[in-house]
């Protein structure tokens, strides 16, 4: 509860400095800019591709799984025109691995932090009113750090995962550059645990396969305004 509410602080007062950064007359919902602070539910589809036991293959039947959690994710996105956008989203989040099927008993068996950028390039439609649909292709990369065993005596790693990502949104416009939106993002990506202790190396080969939904709230403007330059320049 402590970290989760520590995460949230910490986006609030992002989203606050970027607000207090823009002029007030700079709110523009076909600015070239968004920063959206987002509510993410992170939810894994979890398979287990291989496992070894000190060399010997070993027949995996859903041994384990991580965790599904809701976290702070911060949006921003760079408008190159009026339907084509870059969107870099991110955040922090800390993930349990938890046998089960034969390995039940041994309960939770790691945890580690991540860092899971996704970059991806959207398409916005047009024609929609105030509603503002759009798709994006991108891909992830996930960074594991401070990764600990839960067994006794061992240690744990994680390798950094890649995958290919989809996405499909739309933002709802209120006036004056703010918005709510709903995004999808479904990531296919896996990653290899690697345990090291006394019975010899445990190494699997896991899919993660994330699908992150985020409910939003948006600010537009335009960047030259933060940058103290007041320029009117419609996308087009």
């Amino acid at each position: 509860m402590m970290r989760n509410a520590r995460l949230w602080i910490g986006a609030l007062a992002l989203l606050a400095g970027v607000a207090g950064a823009v002029p007030a007359y700079a709110g523009d919902s076909n600015g070239n800019l968004q920063v959206k602070l987002g509510v993410t539910g992170a939810l894994t589809d979890d398979n287990t591709n291989s496992l070894t036991l000190g060399g010997i293959e070993q027949t995996p039947v859903s041994w384990a799984t991580t965790d599904d959690t809701v976290i702070p994710t911060l949006m921003i996105t760079y408008y190159l025109n009026k339907n084509w956008a870059l969107e870099l989203f991110c955040c922090f989040d800390k993930v349990t691995v938890t046998a089960n099927g034969g390995l039940a008993g041994l309960g939770d068996i790691a945890s580690t932090w991540i860092f899971p950028p996704i970059l991806t390039l959207q398409y916005h439609f047009d024609g929609f009113g105030a509603f503002k649909p759009y798709l994006g292709v991108g891909a992830e990369w996930i960074h594991y750090f401070d990764s600990k065993s839960k067994i006794a005596g061992d240690t744990v790693s994680f390798d950094d995962s890649f995958g290919f990502a989809l996405q499909g949104g739309v933002d709802f416009d209120l006036g004056s550059g703010w918005s709510l939106g709903l995004d999808v993002k479904k990531v296919w990506e896996d990653t290899k645990i690697t345990w090291t202790g006394a019975v010899g190396p445990v190494v699997a080969k896991h899919d993660i396969d994330p699908l992150f939904v985020t409910a939003n709230l948006g600010y537009r403007f335009n960047l030259s305004d933060l940058l103290g330059r007041r320029e009117v320049v419609p996308l087009k």
